[in-house]
């Protein structure tokens, strides 16, 4: 497949670690970790995407120990910034366009009503380039992410 004629479908991940707003910046930050991903979407009960954080985000915002990072929700990080994304049918070229003209490394995918279905990073976008796309994973539910974990404080934080 020519990587002009490509969609966002074509090489978006459809298999996510997500975040609800509520969660704390410590417990995003473990989530990145473990799963060893550089973007955690933020995402309503509804699964609508709110935003994406990446690492970078997270360190910014970082103040205090372990007890002030379990108590204000990540969806402050995402308040108020504009959540570019692309529809699956979104040409590949055009993803990319939009990635670069608004300086992002990550673009979510969204379907009807803003639901996620997909992410596609710069990463995929060279895989495209490079001819080495990793077909798709079928859809599936984004929502659960691969797992859950609870942050186990040091006593008297």
């Amino acid at each position: 497949m020519d990587v002009e004629t490509m969609t966002a479908a074509d090489v978006m991940s459809r298999i996510l670690v997500t975040v609800e707003p509520d969660e704390s910046p410590l417990m995003a930050w473990e989530l990145m970790r473990r799963a060893g991903v550089h973007h955690l979407p933020v995402v309503d009960p509804d699964s609508r995407v709110l935003g994406v954080l990446c690492r970078e985000d997270l360190a910014s915002h970082w103040s205090g120990g372990p007890a002030e990072q379990s108590e204000a929700g990540v969806g402050r990080l995402v308040l108020g910034q504009p959540c570019r994304h692309a529809r699956p049918q979104t040409p590949l070229p055009d993803v990319a366009a939009m990635m670069i003209d608004s300086d992002l490394s990550v673009m979510p995918v969204v379907g009807p009503a803003g639901v996620l279905e997909g992410l596609v990073t710069a990463t995929d976008v060279l895989r495209a380039v490079a001819g080495r796309v990793v077909r798709a994973e079928p859809a599936g539910d984004v929502k659960g992410g691969l797992f859950r974990l609870e942050p186990v404080l040091p006593p008297g934080s």
